[in-house]
């Protein structure tokens, strides 16, 4: 095979010579979901939020990974950019559950050490993540600071702060969920699987 666009892509050939024909069983397996019935139709694509931001439309990277393109699956920044608000998934005629497989692909991206589109974007998750296990929800102001320091980068973005600040966007003060300790064994249960 020689290099070809996948559908929903960015325009850019992709190398169809290193197919892996057991990728997609893998991602299946870890999604729960069968993508194999995926139809391109780009209804997923069309009601995403996101997708003009994507390196690969949601359809696009289902393409990849029935395609068996691991490499391209793995680092591309369309799982990273996905907030898993599964409209995705709600506009697929197929019943695709298409935020459970970004979900698949970001957890083998970070179990093989695949390399990452963008320098920060795993620091950026894990602020929102670490927030989420402390407060049991976000908190913004929380998620900067995090961020913030481990990324190092203090001060390129500041005047975006004080107008939220200003603007009452930005809670000096975290709200948290009465039972936080549920929302803290969900990060437990997950360590341990």
């Amino acid at each position: 095979m020689t290099d070809q666009t996948p559908p929903g892509g960015n325009g850019r050939p992709v190398n169809l010579t290193a197919c892996d024909q057991s990728f997609a069983a893998t991602v299946r397996k870890h999604a729960g979901t069968n993508f194999s019935a995926c139809l391109h139709c780009k209804s997923c694509s069309g009601g995403c939020p996101f997708s003009e931001a994507m390196q690969h439309k949601p359809n696009g990277v289902i393409r990849l990974v029935q395609l068996g393109l691991r490499r391209e699956a793995l680092e591309n920044d369309t799982m990273w950019i996905c907030v898993g608000c599964h409209t995705c998934s709600v506009q697929c005629p197929m019943n695709i559950d298409i935020a459970a497989v970004m979900d698949a692909l970001r957890h083998m991206a970070l179990a093989t050490n695949a390399e990452l589109p963008q320098p920060d974007i795993l620091t950026f998750h894990q602020a929102v993540l670490a927030s989420i296990q402390t407060y049991g929800r976000t908190h913004k102001l929380d998620i900067m600071m995090r961020y913030k320091l481990k990324a190092r980068d203090f001060f390129s973005d500041m005047n975006v702060g004080l107008r939220m600040l200003a603007k009452r966007k930005l809670d000096l003060t975290p709200s948290r969920v009465r039972q936080v300790e549920e929302v803290r064994a969900l990060f437990d249960a997950t360590v341990e699987d």
